[in-house]
């Protein structure tokens, strides 16, 4: 029996079937992502839900929901399985009962892209990739590079010239070839573009390719699984370029397929971004379904520095089908925030991460957040990372 129960993919814009037993980065005919489907009958007919709870903890160990067949090609560094915490005392100070954080930072590299890449990389490999490139605002690469390295790929990675310098050394040690950029990571991602199709490199960049959103998904699998099958009712969410936004989305609505749900009402989902890089604010502000590419992007998260995601439908259509919203803060809210957390809470979040909780503060002010509603910020990374 296979380790995955994919069976195709398919675009998320006009539904176009497509093979997975080849390599495919987005829709050859309206350039969307594509977007691996299961066989969740089979998954429903094999395996019940609590039966992942007996299986040796990781992210792999829901490899039915996962795209890599082989077990062979699944590049395992201890990624997934992160701690959800009760933030008692955080939350007595702002009036909240039911306060979570959910700590990426314990993953491989210190950030949630591990999650991510790892999905990636193995697939990669599985399908005779050799080498591998990617444009980062900095954590993405540090894991791509990693997970590279164990798989026995070769890693090209593009950063800002400004990227963290832990970010940069990560990826070198690991043996990745990096080049940094004067600019954005837009202007990485042209760069990175202009070698994959000169010299065949394959991209790995955010939704250019179908498998990090897997990866990321995983999330939503644990808080469920952590909630004994409900869903929070907030989920509070650092976005650039929304690739665990929108895998949480995907989660969830698996989760109702399998019927593994035990109430079906899903969470808000709430997206926050640095007030220097804001298009899904603006976006959600007019009601739009596409963002306009943020002009002069600065913020110390880093990671929040994305003028405009390659996904930014799928992101606007979570948005709205959850009723969450969408909230900017500024840097000082965020190195606010970050103290906030260590203090109370003993977590020195990255500023990607601490900028959920600045954002909460937000909601709370306007009343959007309840005082006994389960409410889970990310931190998707180690503020280690930056200093």
């Amino acid at each position: 029996m296979p380790a995955s129960h994919l069976v195709h993919l398919e675009c998320s814009s006009c539904a176009e079937q497509y093979d997975p037993a080849r390599v495919h980065t987005y829709c050859s005919t309206c350039r969307a992502p594509l977007l691996p489907r299961y066989d969740l009958e089979r998954v429903k007919a094999t395996v019940t839900r609590d039966a992942f709870r007996q299986r040796k903890k990781g992210m792999w160990r829901w490899h039915e929901l996962l795209p890599v067949h082989a077990a062979g090609n699944m590049i395992f560094l201890g990624e997934g399985d992160t701690p959800l915490l009760h933030a008692q005392r955080l939350g007595a100070a702002l009036g909240l009962s039911q306060l979570y954080v959910k700590d990426e930072s314990t993953n491989p590299t210190g950030s949630f892209k591990a999650r991510g890449l790892a999905a990636a990389v193995s697939k990669a490999k599985e399908l005779g990739v050799t080498k591998v490139i990617i444009p980062t605002a900095g954590n993405a690469g540090g894991a791509m590079a990693a997970y590279a390295a164990r798989g026995g790929l070769e890693a090209q990675i593009y950063m800002p010239q400004d990227t963290p310098h832990a970010n940069i050394e990560e990826s070198r040690i690991t043996g990745a070839n990096v080049t940094l950029v004067d600019g954005l990571i837009s202007d990485a991602g042209r760069l990175a573009n202009q070698q994959a199709e000169a010299e065949g490199w394959f991209d790995v960049s955010t939704f250019k390719e179908p498998y990090r959103v897997e990866g990321k998904k995983i999330m939503g699998y644990e808080l469920a699984e952590a909630f004994d099958w409900e869903l929070p009712e907030v989920i509070i969410y650092p976005t650039g370029g929304g690739t665990g936004l929108v895998g949480m989305w995907k989660a969830f609505d698996e989760l109702s397929a399998l019927g593994w749900l035990a109430s079906e009402k899903r969470p808000r989902m709430v997206v926050v971004q640095a007030a220097g890089c804001a298009p899904v604010v603006q976006a959600f502000a007019a009601g739009a379904r596409h963002c306009d590419f943020w002009e002069g992007a600065q913020t110390i998260a880093s990671g929040l520095r994305v003028p405009k995601s390659f996904a930014d439908r799928l992101i606007m259509d979570a948005l709205y089908a959850s009723n969450g919203t969408a909230v900017a803060v500024s840097d000082e809210a965020i190195r606010q925030a970050q103290r906030k957390l260590a203090t109370h809470e003993g977590i020195f979040p990255a500023p990607e991460g601490a900028a959920t909780l600045a954002g909460l503060e937000q909601l709370i002010e306007q009343g959007w957040v309840q005082p006994d509603e389960r409410v889970v910020l990310f931190n998707t990374g180690t503020g280690l990372k930056y200093i």
